[in-house]
C-alpha cells in the first residue's frame, strides 16, 4: 500500500487490521455487518436495544473495552421511544443496512484514499494521518470516506484505549446517547436528530466532494523575539492599517453570504462537547456540519500557537435556538460553490480562547496569548498553503515564506531599495494536472473573517477586548474586513460607532494594541472600572473631542 508511514500513524486509532499491506475488518465483524446490511430479517436488529447488543458484540470481536454503561439505554431510548414507530422502522429497514454497507467498504475506501492522497496536490502530503501537536500539515478526505468514518462513530467501533495518551478527543457516539438517557433534554435530542438527518441524507445520496483539515502553527522564524510567538514589542510597532469592520446586530456566522473565514469558538480539544452534553457555538456547528467530527479522529488538542482550519464541509440541517433552547429544524440544502479541489467554499477555523475568570484576561500575557492564537487562525493559508509574510521587515533583501516543516515548496521574491515585488499579486497552485491562478488574492472580498463573541460565554472573556483582539489579528494578517456578529450583547451596542471612529482617525494595529494594553493595565490595578470602549472614547456621544492615539 502507498503511504505506509501515514497508514501506520493512524492505524492504532482505527478498528481495522492490516495483513500483507491490506486493510481488513476482522471476519466476525464482517459477518455482523453483512447481516445488518441485509436488514432486520437477517440480523434481527430491529430496535435500539438490539442495535446496542450488535454494537457490543462487534466491539467484543475487536477485543475493545466496554463503553459508557448508559449508552445502551440511550440508544434504546432514542430509537424505541423518542422517534415514532414509522421513523424507527425506516431506520432499521433502510438506514442501518445502508450504513452497514458503507462500513464494509471502509477498508477499500481507505486503500483508495492512501493510493491517491499525494496526487491531489503535487509535492504536498495530504493522506490521513495523526496530525500531532507541533506538526503542521493538511489532510484531504472525500465526503464518502468521512461518511464511513462517522458511521464507524455511530456504531462505536473506534478503539478508545490509546486516545487519551495522544490528547485526542472521543469520537464514538456512546457518550452522546448516554447523556440523552442520563439527563434528557430537548436540546440533546435535537443534537442527535441533526446527526441522524445527516445519515439519512448520506444513505440516499452519497456526496462526492472533498474536505480538507489543516493544523496551522504560528511561524516563529521572522519575528524579532526569542519567544514562541510575537511579543508586545512586535504588536506595538506594527504600522499595518486596521481593516474594515462590519457590525451585524442580527444574523449568524454560518449564514454569512460570502466565503469569508468563519470562526469556530473552539475547545482546545476539537469539537468540545459535541459528542457529549455541550450545546453552544462549536457544538451546534458540529451538529449542522457533521463532517467536522471527522477531524476529531486524527487531530489532537491545540497548543497556544496552533489553530485548525477546515474547508469544504457541507451543511445538512437547519436549527433554532442556542444552548438549552437549541432545536433541530429540518433539512438544509447547501448551495455553496466548489473550489478547484472539489471542496465547498466554506472555510472554518477553530481557535480556542483562554478560560479567563475575573481579572485574568487583563494580564499582558493573556492578551498576547489570545491575539497570537487569533493571528494563527486568521493566517491566509487556504490558497497557497504557505503562511503570509507578516513577520519580515520591509528592508529584507530576500523574502521567504514560513514553511513550518511542510514540503509545500517556496515562494521567493527579491526586493531592491527602489522597488518591492509583492509576494501575493499572483499565486500559482498545482491542482492535479493543471494550474489555478489566483490574482490579487489579498484584496479579494471573500478573504475576510466572520466572527463574534469568541471566548465570551462560559469562558468569561471580555466582549470589548475580544472584539478588538480579533480585529487586530485580522488586520495584521491583511484580511480585507472582519464581519462581527454581536448576538445582542449589550457591551457591544456601541461597537459600530467605536470602530468607525477609530478607522476615521487612521489608527494602525500598533496604535490600537498600545491603547488596549494601557487600558488593561488600569483595569488590572483598579485604576478604572469602565469598559474599554467608554474608556477609549470618554465622549462617545461627541466623538470629535475624543482622545487621539499615542
Amino acid at each position: 500500500m502507498e503511504n505506509r508511514e501515514d497508514l501506520h500513524s493512524i492505524l492504532p486509532y482505527l478498528p481495522l487490521v492490516i495483513r500483507s499491506s491490506s486493510l481488513y475488518w476482522p471476519p466476525r465483524v464482517v459477518e455482523a455487518l453483512k447481516a445488518m446490511s441485509e436488514g432486520p430479517s437477517h440480523s434481527q436488529v430491529d430496535s435500539g436495544e438490539v442495535l446496542w447488543q450488535a454494537i457490543s458484540d462487534m466491539r467484543r470481536f475487536l477485543s475493545f473495552s466496554t463503553l459508557s454503561p448508559f449508552a445502551s439505554h440511550g440508544y434504546a431510548f432514542f430509537f424505541d421511544e423518542l422517534i415514532d414507530e414509522k421513523e424507527s422502522k425506516r431506520w432499521f429497514d433502510e438506514i442501518i443496512p445502508a450504513l452497514s454497507r458503507l462500513l464494509l467498504q471502509l477498508p477499500s475506501l481507505l486503500e483508495v484514499h492512501f493510493k491517491n492522497a499525494d496526487s491531489i496536490v503535487s509535492g504536498i502530503k495530504t493522506g490521513l494521518r495523526l496530525l500531532d501537536s507541533h506538526q503542521a500539515g493538511i489532510v484531504f478526505l472525500s465526503q464518502e470516506l468521512i461518511g464511513a468514518i462517522l458511521a464507524c462513530s455511530f456504531f462505536c467501533l473506534f478503539p478508545v484505549a490509546n486516545r487519551g495518551a495522544k490528547n485526542l478527543p472521543d469520537i464514538n457516539f456512546d457518550h452522546l446517547f448516554a447523556s440523552l438517557y442520563e439527563s434528557y433534554s430537548e436540546s440533546q435530542e435535537s443534537k442527535i436528530r441533526c446527526l441522524m438527518h445527516y445519515f439519512e441524507r448520506l444513505c440516499y445520496c452519497l456526496p462526492t466532494g472533498i474536505v480538507s483539515f489543516e493544523r496551522k502553527i504560528l511561524p516563529t522564524e521572522y519575528h524579532n523575539s526569542s519567544d514562541s510567538a510575537p511579543d508586545t514589542d512586535f504588536w506595538s510597532k506594527s504600522d499595518i492599517s486596521l481593516c474594515a469592520f462590519k457590525v451585524h446586530s442580527s444574523g449568524l456566522i454560518e449564514d454569512q453570504p460570502g466565503n469569508a473565514l468563519e470562526v469556530d469558538f473552539a475547545n482546545k480539544y476539537l469539537g468540545g462537547g459535541s459528542l457529549s452534553r455541550g450545546c453552544v457555538q462549536e457544538e451546534i456547528r458540529f451538529m449542522i456540519n457533521p463532517e467536522l467530527i471527522a477531524g476529531m479522529l486524527f487531530l489532537p488538542r491545540m497548543d497556544d500557537n496552533e489553530a485548525i482550519e477546515i474547508v469544504g464541509v457541507e451543511r445538512y440541517s437547519c436549527y433554532t435556538g442556542y444552548a438549552s433552547s437549541f432545536r433541530f429544524a429540518g433539512d438544509y440544502i447547501d448551495k455553496k460553490a466548489m473550489d478547484p479541489f472539489k471542496r465547498r467554499r466554506t472555510k472554518i477555523v477553530a481557535i480556542d480562547a483562554l478560560c479567563a475568570p475575573k481579572m485574568r484576561h487583563f494580564k499582558e500575557t493573556c492578551l498576547l496569548r489570545e491575539i497570537n492564537k487569533a493571528l494563527c487562525g486568521f493566517l491566509n493559508c487556504s490558497k497557497s498553503w504557505q503562511h503570509q509574510n507578516i513577520f519580515i521587515d520591509k528592508g529584507d533583501n530576500e523574502i521567504q515564506l514560513a514553511r513550518n516543516d511542510r514540503d509545500f515548496g517556496l515562494l521567493v521574491t527579491e526586493t531592491t531599495e527602489s522597488q518591492e515585488v509583492p509576494l501575493y499579486d499572483v499565486e500559482m497552485i498545482l491542482v492535479r494536472d493543471f494550474y489555478v491562478e489566483e490574482v490579487d488574492c489579498m484584496d479579494h472580498e471573500d478573504d475576510g473573517v466572520a466572527t463574534g463573541n469568541w471566548g465570551c460565554g462560559v469562558f468569561g472573556g471580555d466582549p470589548e477586548l475580544k472584539a478588538t483582539i480579533q480585529w487586530l489579528a485580522a488586520s495584521q494578517t491583511r484580511r480585507p474586513f472582519i464581519s462581527y456578529y454581536t448576538f445582542g450583547v449589550e457591551a457591544l451596542q456601541n461597537l459600530d460607532q467605536v470602530t468607525k471612529w477609530i478607522l476615521s482617525h487612521k489608527w494602525t494595529v500598533g496604535d490600537l494594541w498600545s491603547m488596549m494594553l494601557e487600558y488593561s493595565a488600569q483595569r488590572l490595578y483598579k485604576q478604572t472600572n469602565r469598559g474599554f470602549f467608554s474608556w477609549l472614547l470618554p465622549s462617545l456621544a461627541t466623538t470629535n473631542t475624543a482622545i487621539q492615539p499615542p
